[in-house]
């Protein structure tokens, strides 16, 4: 399925997510360091940017009168706590199974959004009003409220 426009900077951002979760998953005692040091830049660069797009914007999106809606913005927010949480921990100590247990973690975060919420929004929020999302996206993504 080809995503919409208005949702295709965050999708971009959830490629590198990708990417980081694969390499923290695969990490060995070898190469965890350089697993960890590729997921802080991306959570630096993008991640970290890109959950607070998400709950800004995407999660105020539909209205929280729409079950399935409300069901996926909850997960969403208990995910991007969990994530943030592991990330954080993460350089202090943590060791294989800590990285191959976020990589985890993150990998089904963001295919859930990308299966699921994003799947909702172009579905369920009117053309317009996609647009306008799109839009009020990149403004965020260029650092601009």
């Amino acid at each position: 399925m080809r995503r919409s426009a208005a949702l295709a900077a965050l999708s971009r951002d959830h490629h590198h997510a990708l990417d980081a979760a694969r390499r923290l998953r695969r990490a060995g005692a070898a190469d965890l360091d350089a697993a960890v040091a590729h997921l802080q830049s991306f959570w630096q660069l993008r991640g970290c940017r890109n959950f607070a797009i998400e709950e800004r914007l995407l999660l105020p999106a539909l209205p929280d009168t729409d079950a399935d809606w409300r069901a996926a913005a909850a997960r969403v927010r208990d995910e991007h706590a969990r994530i943030r949480a592991a990330v954080d921990a993460l350089p202090d100590g943590g060791g294989v199974d800590d990285a191959h247990e976020l990589g985890g973690l993150l990998n089904d975060h963001v295919r859930f959004e990308e299966r699921r919420l994003f799947t909702l929004l172009e579905e369920r929020l009117p053309e317009e009003d996609l647009a306008r999302l799109g839009d009020a996206i990149a403004r965020a993504e260029a650092g601009d409220r």
